[in-house]
C-alpha cells in the first residue's frame, strides 16, 4: 500500500497534507480526519520529533472527542516540525508561514496545542481569518491562563477515583511534564487535598515525599527556570519521574 494511504479506513483521513517550505524552515503535516459533522477542528502542535502517524492518530482522537461532545465539527490536527522554545520573533515568522500555507484549507480550524498558545492562534487568525483558543484581547477565552485542559484532566481523575473508591485527600500525585497542563492539573488536585510529591520537566525531576511547594514550582517555570532549581527535595533525571511511587 502507498505510504499516503497507510492510515486510511472507512472514517478517513479526509485529507493528509504535507507542507514543505525549505526557504522558510517550515516542515509541517495537517491531518483532516473526518468532516461528516462539520469542519475539522484540532490543535497545532509544535515539536522537533513529531510524525505523520502522530498527526493522523491525534486527528482521529479529535474526531471521536468532538462527536462525543456533540460538537458540529470533525477532527483535525497539525504538526509543525520545530523547537517551540525558539526566539519569539522566529516562532511568529514560522507560524505565520504555516498559516499562509493553510489559508485555503477551509475544512480545518486550528487551535492551540503543545508548543503553541493563544498568541500563536492570534497570528493564525490574522493570516487566515479562522482559529480558536484566541487571546483575550481579540475576544478569546484565556484557556491557558484558567487551566482548562488541566481542569478537564482532573475531572477525569475524579471520576476514575470514585470508580476505584480511592479518596483524593492525601493521594500522592506525580506530574510528568510540569507545563501549561501539568501545573494546572496539580493546582486543581491540590484543592481536592491531593499532595504533589514529584514533578518533571525536560531538564529533570524533583521529588519531595512530604509535598512540593506548588506556588514555588509555578513561579520557577514562569521565570523560565528548571524544576531542578527548586531548593528542596531530591533531584533526578527527567525520565526518573516514571518510577516515583504515587496514586496519581
Amino acid at each position: 500500500m502507498d505510504e499516503a494511504f497507510r492510515f486510511a479506513d472507512e472514517l478517513g483521513p479526509f485529507k493528509l497534507i504535507h507542507i514543505y517550505r525549505p526557504s522558510l524552515g517550515l516542515k509541517a503535516v495537517v491531518a483532516i480526519d473526518n468532516i461528516a459533522c462539520g469542519p475539522a477542528i484540532g490543535g497545532v502542535r509544535m515539536a522537533p520529533d513529531v510524525s505523520t502517524e502522530e498527526a493522523f492518530r491525534l486527528s482521529r482522537a479529535m474526531t471521536f472527542k468532538n462527536a462525543a461532545a456533540g460538537l458540529p465539527h470533525g477532527g483535525g490536527k497539525s504538526l509543525i516540525f520545530a523547537d517551540p522554545k525558539m526566539p519569539l520573533r522566529d516562532k511568529e515568522r514560522l507560524i505565520r508561514a504555516f498559516a499562509a500555507a493553510i489559508a485555503d484549507l477551509a475544512e480545518y480550524i486550528p487551535g492551540p496545542d503543545m508548543g503553541t498558545d493563544e498568541l500563536a492562534m492570534g497570528w493564525i487568525k490574522d493570516e487566515t481569518g479562522r482559529a480558536v483558543g484566541l487571546p483575550r484581547e481579540i475576544g478569546g477565552i484565556p484557556l491557558d491562563e484558567i487551566g482548562a485542559t488541566g481542569l478537564g484532566l482532573v475531572s477525569a481523575i475524579d471520576v476514575a477515583a470514585q470508580h476505584l473508591g480511592m479518596p483524593l485527600e492525601r493521594a500522592r500525585v506525580v506530574i510528568q511534564g510540569f507545563g501549561s497542563v501539568g501545573k494546572h492539573a496539580a493546582r486543581f488536585l491540590a484543592k481536592k487535598g491531593a499532595v504533589l510529591v514529584a514533578a518533571s520537566d525536560t531538564r529533570g525531576t524533583v521529588v519531595h515525599e512530604d509535598g512540593l511547594d506548588l506556588p514555588a514550582l509555578i513561579a520557577l517555570k514562569a521565570e523560565g527556570r528548571a524544576l531542578s532549581d527548586y531548593p528542596c527535595g531530591r533531584k533526578f533525571a527527567a525520565d526518573a519521574v516514571i518510577d516515583i511511587p504515587c496514586e496519581i
